[in-house]
This record gives C-alpha cells, sequence and structure tokens, in this order.
C-alpha cells in the first residue's frame, strides 16, 4: 500500500523509504517566557523547604500546588530549560477516564484546572473541551467499553455509547461501516502543554517559589537518614524534602543519592504525524481513540496530530540519556510507524492525500505496570517521586500535582494512592535490562485489549521457590506477584497441555480455568490441597530486651503481648485508622516475633516498620522472605495429614489449637515453623521451613497425602476461599483509606491500648462509618451466558451509584457469583446521614452493573473470620 502523505514542498512518500529530512520543528518553547518566571536576577538559595527537580509541566503542578496550599518556600531546579524534556512534544490529550478511581479523578482535576487556570495566571492553557470517541471494532472492545462506561457514571465522569451512525454524526471524515459502536465522553479535551506549564509556573512563582534553570543536581544530601538538602552545579541547598519530577531522567536522579531511590522507568520511542489542513477537519473536533487499530487522531491546527502505540515498540536510553538531551527528537522511522498510519488513514480516509507538516519521534518514560510512579521513596524519608506518567503527563500533571502536594505536607499517602504509590516496586523492578524488556510489553497494553487477570508475559522467572521446577511439571499455570512466579492453578494431567500450559485465552465471561479450579476447590473442601505461598512477606524482628513488644503494640492495632507460641491477626494502621498492613504475626520467644504479609506488602511495610523503629537502634527488622519457603497445607483431612508427618508432637486439636506456632521436624526437616492457620476460614497448616529443605519436605508430604488424597491447588482457589468467607485482601479491597471498623474486623482492633490511628478508630466508634464493606451474591446471574463480574462494577440501590465492587469470583458451594465492595449510605444528604449502619445494608435492594447490564445482590455483612 502506498500513501499519497505528501510532505509541503518534498516528494511522495511510500512505506518503503521517506524521501524528505525533518525541518525543524514548529513549537513555541517560550523559551523567553521561561527566563520571565524563572529567579535567574534572584540570588541562589541556601535553603529551601522543598527542592523539585524537574521543570516539566508536572514539576511546574507540584510546586503550584505546593504554594496554593501555603507552602511557598519551595524551589524548583531544570537541569535545561522549562518543558525541554517530553513536555513540549506530547501530544496534549486530555482523557479523564483511567482503570482506577485514583487516577481517574487525578484526569478529572487536570481537564477542571486547565479550564480555568488562565482566570488566575492570566496565560493561557489551550484548553478545548472537544470530548473523546473511543471507537469498537470488536465485541470484545464494545465489552470494554461498556465495562468502562459504568465505572466512568460511578467515578463521575459523564459519558454516554453511541451507535456508528452517531460517530459518523460527530465525525463525518471517519469510517464507521466495520464498528460496533464508540464510547463518548463530552468532558475530555485538548491543551497546550508548554502553555498550561507556564500557567503553572507564573501560578507558582506568583506566589513566591523560586524557579532556576539551568541548574543540575548533582546529589541528595542527607543527615541522619532522611532528605537534608541537594548539591547542584550551582552550589548546595539545604531543605527538608526532596521532589524527583525529572521524568524520564528519574531513574537516574534516584541513583544521584545515598542509598539510591529506586524509580522503575525506562524510556521508548513515541510517534506521531502532524498534517498540514485539510477539508473537513473541524475546530473542535473530538478526539478519536481507535485502540483496535493501535491509534489516536485529534485536531491541530486545522489539520490532524495521528499517533499510537505500536505492538512492536522501541526501547532507548537502556545505558542512559545522551547529555544535554533538550528539545530533541529521535531519528525518524516511518518504516516503523507506517502500520499505525495504515490504520490512521484507514479510519480517516482523507489523510491519505494530506500533507504531512512534522513527523516527531520523541522518548516518553514507561513503568512496570502501566501506571505512575507517586509517593515518598521507601529508602530514604523526605524523598518523594512524582514521574512515569506512560505517555499521559498532560492528563495526569495536574491532579499528580494536588495529589503529591497533600502527599508532602500530610505525611501520609491520601485514600486510595496504593495503585500509583512507589512501594508497590521492588529491587528487580529498576533492573535496566528488566525494565527495558517489560516496556516492550507495556506500551501497546495501552491499547491492546485487556481482560481479567491477564499476566505480564515479558520479564518473568526472576524469583522462584524451589518447587518452582516441580510445580512446572505437575502442571502450575503461574502468575507473577512482585516478581514471584506463583502457581495461579494446575491444568489436568491428562490434558493436551500438561507439560506446557499456556495462559489462558482472556474473556470476560467464564473463563477457561473454571473447571480446574473447581476441581481444586472441592479437593480443598474435601479432602486436603498443598499450596505454595513461598511469596508471602516475611519479617522477623527483634530486641535484646523487651523493646520489640514496645515497638510493635504501637504499631499494631492488635494485642501483641501474646504467650510465646501465639499467631495473631492484627492490622497496622495510619493517622486516619487505615490499613499500611494486615498481617499475621507470631510471637517465637519473649523478644522475638515474625511477621508475615501478602506478597505486594513487601516494600510498602517495610517502609512502614523502619519508618517508626526506636532511633536507638533497641529494635532490629530482618527480611526474611527469600530464606523461608512457605507450605499451605488446608483442607478438612489436613490434621489427619499433619498428625503422619511427626511422631514428636501430638496434632490434636487440643495440643495444637487454632493460632499457634510450634517448631517441628517433618520427615528430615528440621525447624519447620508449622502455624494452624491457612488464611482462608478453613482448617489449615502454613509450614515455613528454610528454602534448602523446601523440596524435601514438599515432597515427602505428597507421598504421605496420597492416602488422604492430596494435590496441588493454586492461587485462584485461596482467592475462591477467601471470597466465600467474606474475608477482604489486602491491596485489592482494603487499602489505607479502610478502617478495621469498616470491614468487620473489630476483634483486630484493642482500643484499650496505644497505638497509632487509635484516635481516629474511637472517633469513627463514637460517630459511627461512613462505607462498609458488604458481600453481595448475584441473585439472577447464568453463569454459562452472563458476563462475570471482575471488580469495580458500580453498586446501585434505587437509581443511584452506592459504592464500587472490589473483588469478585464464583462461590463453588454457593453456586452464586460472589462480590465484595464498599457501600455508602445513600440517603446521606448532611454529615449526620452518612453513616452506614448494618439496618441500612438490610434494608435496601441493591443491583451489580457489569458492563451496563444490572443483576440484583444480595447483601450480606461480614462476618468476622478468627483463622483456623
Amino acid at each position: 500500500m502506498v500513501l499519497n502523505l505528501v510532505r509541503s514542498g518534498s516528494l511522495l512518500l511510500s512505506r518503503s523509504r521517506v524521501v524528505w529530512t525533518t525541518h525543524e520543528l514548529q513549537y513555541v518553547r517560550t523559551t523567553s517566557g521561561c527566563r520571565e518566571l524563572s529567579s535567574a536576577s534572584v540570588q541562589f538559595p541556601s535553603e529551601a523547604r522543598v527542592v523539585i527537580a524537574g521543570g516539566g509541566i508536572v514539576g511546574c503542578s507540584v510546586a503550584y500546588h505546593l504554594a496554593k496550599a501555603g507552602w511557598t518556600d519551595v524551589v524548583l531546579l531544570e537541569q535545561g530549560s522549562l518543558g525541554c524534556g517530553t513536555t513540549w512534544h506530547s501530544a496534549g490529550i486530555v482523557v479523564q477516564m483511567r482503570s482506577n478511581t485514583l487516577h481517574t479523578n487525578i484526569c478529572q482535576y487536570s481537564a477542571q484546572l486547565y479550564a480555568t487556570l488562565e482566570e488566575e495566571t492570566g496565560l493561557g492553557t489551550g484548553w478545548r473541551q472537544c470530548g473523546t470517541v473511543s471507537l469498537a471494532r470488536t465485541s470484545d472492545r464494545m465489552t470494554y467499553l461498556r465495562r468502562t462506561a459504568a465505572a466512568a457514571r460511578s467515578d463521575g465522569v459523564q459519558c454516554e455509547l453511541i451507535g456508528p451512525k452517531d460517530v459518523a454524526a460527530q465525525v463525518p471524515l471517519l469510517r464507521v461501516d466495520d464498528l460496533k459502536g464508540a464510547l463518548w465522553i463530552p468532558g475530555d479535551g485538548t491543551a497546550s502543554p508548554s502553555d498550561v506549564m507556564q500557567s503553572l509556573a507564573k501560578g507558582a512563582t506568583s506566589r513566591g517559589v523560586q524557579i532556576h534553570q539551568k541548574v543540575a543536581v548533582e546529589t541528595v544530601l542527607t543527615d541522619t537518614g532522611r532528605v537534608a538538602g541537594v548539591r547542584t552545579n550551582q552550589g548546595d541547598i539545604r531543605c527538608e524534602y526532596f521532589v524527583n519530577c525529572a521524568g524520564q531522567w528519574a531513574w537516574q536522579l534516584g541513583q544521584l543519592s545515598s542509598p539510591p531511590v529506586r524509580v522503575p522507568l525506562h524510556s521508548c520511542e513515541h510517534f506521531y504525524v502532524v498534517t498540514k489542513p485539510f477539508p473537513g477537519v473541524t475546530n473542535n473536533q473530538p478526539v478519536i481513540r481507535d485502540p483496535d487499530g493501535m491509534h489516536y487522531s485529534r485536531e491541530w491546527s486545522g489539520g490532524v496530530l495521528a499517533g499510537g502505540f505500536e505492538l512492536n515498540p522501541k526501547p532507548v536510553f537502556t545505558d542512559g540519556i545522551p547529555s544535554k538531551f533538550e528539545f530533541q527528537l529521535l531519528e525518524e522511522d516511518w518504516d516503523h510507524f507506517m502500520p499505525i498510519m495504515e490504520q490512521a488513514t484507514y479510519r480517516m480516509p482523507a489523510l491519505q492525500d494530506a500533507e504531512i507538516r512534522q513527523f516527531l519521534n520523541g522518548p516518553e518514560s514507561f513503568t512496570p505496570d502501566m501506571s505512575p510512579v507517586l509517593g515518598e521513596a521507601p529508602e530514604l524519608p523526605g524523598y518523594f517521586v512524582a514521574a512515569g506518567m506512560n505517555s499521559g503527563g498532560i492528563a495526569s500533571a495536574g491532579g499528580v500535582g494536588k495529589v503529591m502536594a497533600e502527599w508532602i505536607i500530610s505525611g501520609d499517602p491520601p485514600a486510595g494512592t496504593w495503585p500509583v504509590d512507589i512501594r508497590r516496586f521492588g529491587e528487580m523492578h529498576n533492573n535496566r535490562r528488566y525494565l527495558r524488556e517489560r516496556v516492550k510489553e507495556i506500551l501497546p497494553i495501552h491499547y491492546l485489549q485487556n481482560y481479567p487477570k491477564q499476566e505480564f508475559q515479558s520479564a518473568r522467572r526472576v524469583l522462584m521457590s524451589p518447587l518452582y521446577s516441580v510445580l512446572k511439571k505437575a502442571g502450575a499455570v503461574f502468575g507473577e506477584t512482585m516478581g514471584y512466579e506463583r502457581a495461579n492453578w494446575f491444568s489436568r494431567p491428562d490434558s493436551d497441555d500438561f507439560m506446557e500450559p499456556k495462559q489462558p485465552k482472556g474473556t470476560f465471561g467464564k473463563p477457561s480455568w473454571f473447571d480446574a479450579v473447581l476441581r481444586e476447590y472441592f479437593v480443598c473442601c474435601e479432602n486436603v490441597g498443598i499450596v505454595d505461598m513461598s511469596s508471602l512477606t516475611k519479617f522477623e524482628v527483634q530486641s535484646s530486651g523487651d523493646e520489640v513488644v514496645t515497638y510493635l503494640q504501637r504499631l499494631c492495632c492488635n494485642e501483641v503481648d501474646v504467650p510465646v507460641g501465639t499467631v495473631l491477626h492484627t492490622g497496622m494502621l495510619n493517622h486516619y485508622g487505615g490499613y499500611e498492613n494486615d498481617c499475621r504475626i507470631a510471637r517465637l520467644a519473649n523478644n522475638h516475633y515474625v511477621i508475615i504479609s501478602p506478597p505486594n506488602q513487601l516494600v510498602r511495610s517495610w517502609a512502614w516498620l523502619t519508618r517508626h523503629l526506636p532511633r536507638d537502634g533497641s529494635v532490629q527488622i530482618k527480611d526474611v522472605t527469600r530464606s523461608y519457603a512457605v507450605l499451605n497445607v488446608l483442607g478438612p483431612r489436613a490434621r489427619e495429614l499433619m498428625s503422619s508427618l511427626t511422631d514428636v508432637v501430638t496434632m490434636s486439636s487440643h495440643n495444637f489449637p487454632p493460632n499457634v506456632c510450634r517448631e517441628l521436624s517433618i520427615g528430615f526437616a528440621p525447624r519447620v515453623r508449622a502455624m494452624t492457620i491457612s488464611h482462608v476460614g478453613e482448617l489449615g497448616w502454613m509450614l515455613y521451613v528454610p528454602q534448602e529443605y523446601a523440596l524435601h519436605l514438599y515432597l515427602y508430604i505428597m507421598k504421605r497425602g496420597r492416602a488422604f488424597g492430596i494435590r496441588n491447588v493454586g492461587h485462584y482457589v485461596i482467592s475462591h476461599l477467601c471470597l466465600e468467607h467474606g474475608i477482604p485482601s489486602l491491596g485489592t479491597d482494603l487499602d489505607s483509606s479502610v478502617t478495621p471498623f469498616e470491614c468487620q474486623q473489630e476483634h483486630t482492633v484493642k482500643l484499650d491500648k496505644d497505638f497509632i490511628g487509635r484516635s481516629a478508630l474511637l472517633e469513627q466508634k463514637q460517630e459511627g462509618v461512613r462505607q462498609k464493606f458488604v458481600m453481595f451474591l448475584l441473585d439472577n446471574h447464568d453463569l454459562e451466558n452472563d458476563l462475570w463480574p471482575w471488580g469495580r462494577e458500580p453498586i446501585w440501590e434505587g437509581g443511584r451509584v452506592v459504592g464500587m465492587t472490589t473483588s469478585a469470583s464464583y462461590g463453588y458451594t454457593l453456586k452464586k457469583q460472589i462480590c465484595l465492595g464498599l457501600v455508602r449510605n445513600p440517603d446521606g444528604k448532611t454529615e449526620e446521614g452518612k453513616v452506614v449502619t448494618d439496618d441500612i445494608i438490610t434494608k435496601y435492594k441493591f443491583e451489580i452493573d457489569i458492563a451496563g447490564k444490572r443483576f440484583s445482590a444480595t447483601a450480606q455483612l461480614l462476618q468476622p473470620v478468627l483463622t483456623h
């Protein structure tokens, strides 16, 4: 196919060869304005409360929002000129709807800010509320848009599902004969990135913020383990807080502190073209997103800007960003870009005869999971990061600045920040080669069809338990969490894919693994199952005296001064009473405890624990996650099996009751810590064993377990069991905005002792909760033919959205779909009326919206589940 795209005054362009070269790009860099906004005439400061590194749109937004909140002693440093990194060549598209509520709210706020900022600063932002139209070529894409629309309305984003004729009416230039439909979001729009940045900068400097260009940060200074200042090529600045807003330079800047700060992101080439004006393009033409064609387009000065997210992206700068990379682009690569261009011209045929004004190849930074990297670095208190916008920096910048300002000022993360929190990443995620491989998969995910429970395929098999090979041979289908390979489920030995099971095909309905997990479920309910849970986070905490007890009493809402050998369930709460950790703690000796948390809490819980350590060094923490393998043996015959494994200790319920920890020898493996918990509400044991004994212990248990019907089971069945027992999961259901009183965990709270968050819980107990976790059973759902709930489905009552589901799964015993979700008072018009009581939950009739279809749902209050 030869496209009749013409470079003005040049030759025709074909897929095989481009015969023209890039002229100087006609972007307004407004460097004179930058100099006016900067503080070049002001003496270079020697101290400030906050120093921000990075003068792009994100850095300027953080400075603006700090100043607006009253923190005006702020200095912003830019190694080049304002906006010289990726801001200046951004496409300027502001899409509000994102994959989680927090990020959606961030982008909503950005749109509102850009629409009103000129009134404050006198500098225009180029904001144009033209809306976006997201197209669907396939039935699955249409299902995805229906789910998106349902979540959007719940998040307060106005939207409408429209048909092909409506699309043609909106944009007559588009071909629509192959479309199933589209999603119209009228509140989306476009803005001029450089103008927004300038306006934010002026809003900051008018309140006292200093901006200094041509100033490079050389290192971040520390004192007593926290930020104390920065050293630059112009001198030192003492400060309390440092904010890394360096964009694609953020990883490199993170290495300039001691200890280094991990900022997992990597640059990729990102392409788009800008045409000259041509007939049919309207001034207020909506942004077109055609994900099945991997491209987007927007109006640009009477022409069209068209770009996309290719299937075979090109990572760059693995070994470092070139020096003085300011207002620069990368080499043209028309052969690489042409598949996207072909799709763009297929969708908008008039593009075939358009004249190309510019072809841009600008680097953008991407993270390992396609969400921004925000928050306080776990390695260094006082060091904050706001980077990794995944080609969505303009849409996110306004809201990111607000969130970061609140985070810095309060010292605690705002509600709902877990999906973007820097502490969700571990050491492996910062490896440059890992990042290079992962971002090849991340960039196309922007537009590839996404399905529930999809697993990343790149940069895998990094962290593996000693049982990985034997479980793979047994038919395990692995997923990954925090870099660890975990068996999600097991294929049948007689199936075609037994030796090399494939990842399941994506679906919004009944999944292909349903029957396999069903078999595993009934193994756990009728006989005994064994799960490799070695990925659990494990910390040992001890002291020479009783300091460790005092330390943990302050951190934990439950009583930790319990008899040696006791296992307890507790939350570690923030000052608002929300969960920072939800864990099991076993007391191994008077001054020795082990803390067990979900895998995704490795960095987060470590940061929280070390943040509150006594400064005198009296309490020591050791990460033993990779030192111990963990086997979960659960099911009604688990006690019989355990009794057959050891002759030393009687495994009766009297001698081995729930919530105890004993050290055993099993087979030839000494020092096996056996805890009578299963994490899922069923009878079970968690066996913690030094990794070198793990394979022996597993084989020994499997051999002895044949008589009891033992079988390997995966983590999917754990999720099903937890949901049937109404057990919420940290990171999925619970986060820093949810308290124990809101999820029926009052039994883990001892208000007669002092702990972080106690005051907030006392107040909540007196005033009542304003949200409550509820279990819903879908009454009229057809397992085979209806779409499934997967989480983030709106909860309706009487024509009102009163909450959102957080997780969902099928109940194999109940034979119904189960959803967990937070519910607000549907009649809460006043502060007093917002309280949610048990009567409200049982009084109202609820519905769950799955891709636009509502299902009646029976609400049940969560029951306190004591670990067995």
